[in-house]
């Protein structure tokens, strides 16, 4: 993809409202554009973002055998007035009446209308488990919202539901998401510590946010040291054999880890001094099970092993992508732009043209982007008439993990220089070293 002819409107100046990194960067990088308050529109750079987050979390989820589907954001009231949340749930959910009146909501969360879907199906304990979830748009109409995406009224979000015959088969599809969560957050590059969270009424153990470390995080947490050091699962992880997930899931519970909200300075104390972690953190995940809490007033039932029919024991799996864009540039810029993860960046390198117009550099450019292309990396090469100081200063700022500097005086001698964005490291090669190199081989 050439620069000159992609739409990427960088902001040289800090947007005055932005009031966080994440915010600041999405807005100068020319990823996202406020279309009113807390709504956004997803520019083609912030769109290749958030297409490369939903990948992996669908893949994740898919491993973990939940089963996709696609849910309308528009639900029926009717569906809230059976689990008695319409009157409840407050101001945050945009209510509306079609042209008949009936009245209708655009849906802030899925409980109801999965609950609806599963009843109107599933009849025996036979068809149990079942995990459901859809990557689709939310629309809460919070009082303020802040931090650009990272706090919007409008926001992707991924839901998973699953169904059960009982709570302790309920652990299972629980402990599934849990490992499926930290998986997820690692392959985005970000390192997760899942932090007991409230349970409600149902009480009890099965409440967890996944939380990663920021300087700029919304709250203050409080973990052991040792979180950071732990192995996340690998790809060759069974999610059919629960005893081997409930002993990741004990290992990774085991210390302490906990919000604000949930921090117990007495057992914190406890924690050795050289193991005691107090930081901000961000939420990047939220899992819980709600037992009957759905099933009971919605009757959605299922006859058991004894032919009794019971209510199925359900809990729900949130991950928000629009979200997760801002937490990894939280986690991961320094002062002059974002710095993607390999896994997540837009492209996977700059190709830096010094003098568009100039036989060589513009042959080196066409020979760099193809050669990357038919090895699966994606460039995006700056041909633009900018000053060189300019284009260093855009390809920084956009942070993909890869810079190529094509000139002609590096040329005349064979190389190119190639930057890694991360660390800064530089190294002037010959063209095929630096295919070599931003190819892995």
């Amino acid at each position: 993809m050439h620069l000159s002819r992609y739409f990427l409107p960088i902001l040289r100046e800090t947007p005055k409202d932005a009031e966080i990194v994440s915010h600041r960067l999405m807005l100068r990088a020319g990823m996202v554009r406020q279309e009113s308050a807390g709504i956004y529109a997803w520019l083609p750079f912030g769109h290749r973002v958030l297409s490369k987050i939903t990948q992996i979390v669908r893949e994740e989820q898919n491993r973990s055998g939940a089963l996709e589907l696609l849910m309308p954001t528009i639900q029926s009231a009717d569906l809230w007035r059976e689990s008695g949340r319409y009157d409840a749930y407050g101001k945050e959910m945009l209510r509306m009446a079609d042209r008949h009146e009936r009245d209708m909501l655009y849906g802030p969360t899925n409980e109801e209308m999965i609950t609806e879907i599963f009843r109107a199906y599933i009849r025996s304990y036979k068809q149990l488990p079942l995990n459901l979830y859809h990557i689709q748009w939310k629309f809460r109409d919070e009082i303020r919202p802040r931090f650009g995406t990272m706090r919007s009224r409008e926001f992707l979000m991924k839901d998973a539901y699953s169904f059960d015959l009982d709570q302790e088969s309920a652990r299972l599809s629980y402990n599934k998401m849990f490992v499926a969560y930290l998986r997820t957050f690692e392959r985005l590059g970000l390192k997760s510590i899942p932090m007991r969270a409230e349970s409600g009424p149902i009480g009890g153990d099965m409440s967890h946010e996944f939380i990663i470390l920021a300087s700029t995080g919304e709250s203050e947490v409080y973990c052991h040291r040792d979180y950071l050091d732990f192995a996340v699962p690998g790809p060759d992880t069974n999610f059919d054999d629960a005893e081997a997930l409930k002993k990741i899931v004990t290992r990774w519970t085991s210390l302490y880890a906990a919000t604000s909200e949930k921090h117990d300075r007495d057992a914190f104390a406890a924690v050795p001094k050289d193991k005691q972690v107090t930081a901000r953190g961000i939420e990047v995940g939220h899992i819980f099970y709600f037992g009957t809490r759905y099933s009971e007033p919605m009757k959605a039932v299922v006859a058991g092993p004894d032919g009794t029919e019971r209510p199925v024991h359900m809990g729900s799996y949130g991950i928000g992508p629009t979200r997760l864009a801002a937490a990894v540039i939280e986690a991961s810029h320094d002062e002059v732009g974002i710095i993607w993860p390999d896994a997540v960046a837009p492209f996977d390198v700059s190709i830096i043209n010094l003098r568009p117009g100039d036989s060589g550099c513009d042959v080196a450019c066409e020979q760099l982007e193809r050669a990357l292309a038919a090895k699966g990396k994606e460039a995006l090469v700056d041909d633009t008439q900018e000053r060189p100081g300019a284009k260093f200063a855009t390809a920084d700022l956009i942070g993909l993990p890869w810079q190529i500097i094509v000139g002609p005086k590096g040329l005349g001698q064979g190389q190119v220089e190639v930057k890694r964005r991360a660390t800064g490291e530089r190294s002037s090669v010959s063209i095929g070293d630096a295919i070599r190199m931003v190819a892995g081989g």
